[in-house]
């Protein structure tokens, strides 16, 4: 079986910047290696890199009515053709459409791959390639509860009279901030009220108000949110801070859409006691380095961030104030206090 005769597989990329993903016009470049177990005649080696965004979902009742909705977006589609080359190398060029995402409409992309030769020995292989990635405003990756932005690498290994085998990577894509746009570093603020109602509903209004440095923070990163309280009613409030990742699928229609919230992280503060006015405190939320970056890029799936600030007062009554705030690759400094 081919499955017995190559084994071992492995794309290994070459980075000397010490970033484990790429973004658009970076170079890949690597080595590929197997294990052979025995003499091998190789028809070709190819490569196939792509890039698109996919999202599904079904709605309606049971009985067989529920709907399907769907909708799908290349980014880029580069397919591998083996050439040979002076000095008994081959070489593998790639042709490939990239239209929709204002890259070349021809992409030429080579790949040096595999020495000359058609029968390999038993024992290990290593080949070199290299390829630039299309230059456009791609998506970053991201895997979603009804959607997913994914690019890959496939190494197909050809034989005569069998079928290709495929090797599949993906890859991490990172669609760099532009950290110049006006507002990132620029803080914000928001304040609410509520009236705790009791028999007669004549509490004073408990205030809550909430500033932040900026709007852009990259995963890992700690943001400080300041609080200001006001509580003259006869309750204890309790402030408490989410970090909520809201999920949108489009059709392309944009006629039908689904959306799903997750909750990435919670703290709570101090409570602020009964008949007090204007106590400030400091909350810190971790934002989980794991987060996905923020989508806005992609037409059939966002990917937005919300800090939800809210202070409990009772057991019915709440102050809520909602901060949007983007997740970005390179940090952002905030503007110096004056």
């Amino acid at each position: 079986m081919f499955e017995q005769t190559i084994r071992n597989f492995k794309i290994n990329f070459i980075r000397h910047d010490g970033r484990n993903s790429f973004s658009s016009g970076d170079q890949i470049i690597g080595h590929i290696s197997f294990d052979l177990t025995k003499e091998t005649k190789i028809t070709s080696i190819t490569m196939r890199l792509k890039g698109n965004a996919n999202v599904h979902w079904t709605a309606g009742g049971g009985g067989g009515t529920r709907k399907h909705y769907s909708a799908r977006l290349d980014f880029f589609d580069l397919k591998g053709v083996i050439l040979q080359e002076d000095r008994g190398m081959l070489l593998l060029v790639l042709f490939g459409r990239s239209d929709t995402w204002q890259t070349n409409s021809h992409c030429l992309c080579p790949f040096i791959i595999a020495t000359r030769g058609t029968k390999l020995q038993l024992g290990t292989h290593v080949y070199p390639f290299t390829c630039p990635l299309p230059l456009g405003n791609f998506p970053s990756s991201f895997h979603g509860v009804h959607g997913k932005i994914v690019y890959t690498l496939t190494v197909g290994i050809n034989r005569p009279w069998h079928m290709s085998k495929d090797f599949v990577t993906e890859l991490n894509f990172v669609n760099h901030t532009d950290t110049n746009q006006p507002g990132l570093n620029a803080p914000l603020s928001g304040s609410n009220s509520v009236t705790p109602c009791s028999l007669w509903c004549n509490s004073s209004p408990v205030t809550l108000t909430v500033s932040v440095a900026k709007k852009a923070f990259t995963p890992g990163e700690t943001v400080k949110i300041f609080c200001e309280f006001s509580n003259p009613s006869s309750k204890t409030a309790t402030p408490k801070v989410k970090l909520q990742q809201k999920q949108t699928f489009y059709t392309h229609s944009k006629r039908n859409r689904k959306m799903a919230i997750k909750n990435l992280a919670y703290v709570s503060g101090e409570p602020v006691g009964a008949q007090v006015s204007y106590v400030g405190t400091e909350i810190m939320l971790a934002i989980p380095s794991s987060a996905s970056l923020t989508i806005s890029e992609c037409s059939i799936l966002v990917v937005d961030y919300i800090i939800e600030v809210k202070l409990h007062v009772g057991a019915l009554d709440e102050v809520v104030v909602l901060f949007p705030i983007i997740l970005c690759d390179t940090p952002v400094q905030s503007y110096p206090p004056v």
